[in-house]
């Protein structure tokens, strides 16, 4: 995969489990994907975690408020990665208390301007949140659609609709075409 860098946004239990209000229907058919693009990319491969942060007097306040399952510690188990995500990457995994994983630590890995294909969850929120400013930094970002994962299948198709409006720095494909390209 030379010069491409894959994103694996956020492959943790609390989007993950099918008893968690934000668990995903479609989570263990994208991370089969996300297995398999990664074990295609090697090292590079970066796994990204969305903490909750400690600042409560910005809008974080309200938003945990209407979350209230989801205010415990970083260190909570509902924040650790998925079983399948262990190993996908050599890299130490990029903890943030954003929704999108584009800024400077990620660009300090990939390289301004770099080729990223990105995979994960969800895709109606920290996926699109990271697409669109690494397209507006410049990077050229591919979605693996079918290894995404939305909070439901129309939110998912949604998403992936509204990044399709931004060729040709923001190209929606799946996991085949991604590892067909060489």
């Amino acid at each position: 995969m030379t010069d491409r860098w894959l994103v694996v946004v956020d492959p943790q239990a609390i989007f993950a489990a099918p008893d968690s209000p934000w668990g995903s229907p479609t989570f263990p058919a994208a991370m089969a994907n996300i297995r398999r693009l990664a074990d295609a990319f090697g090292d590079r491969v970066i796994v990204t975690r969305w903490l909750p942060t400690a600042d409560r007097t910005t809008a974080w306040g309200d938003y945990f408020a209407a979350w209230p399952f989801a205010d415990v510690p970083a260190g909570d188990p509902l924040y650790a990665l998925v079983p399948d995500a262990a190993g996908l990457s050599p890299h130490p995994t990029l903890d943030l208390p954003t929704f999108g994983k584009w800024g400077p630590e990620l660009e300090r890995i990939t390289g301004r301007a770099p080729h990223l294909v990105l995979c994960g969850v969800s895709t109606d929120c920290c996926v699109i949140s990271t697409a669109l400013p690494a397209a507006d930094a410049g990077a050229h970002v591919e979605i693996a659609a079918d290894a995404c994962a939305g909070s439901t299948a129309e939110n998912h198709t949604a998403a992936l609709h509204v990044l399709g409006l931004y060729p040709p720095q923001i190209a929606v494909t799946d996991t085949a075409a991604v590892l067909s390209e060489r």
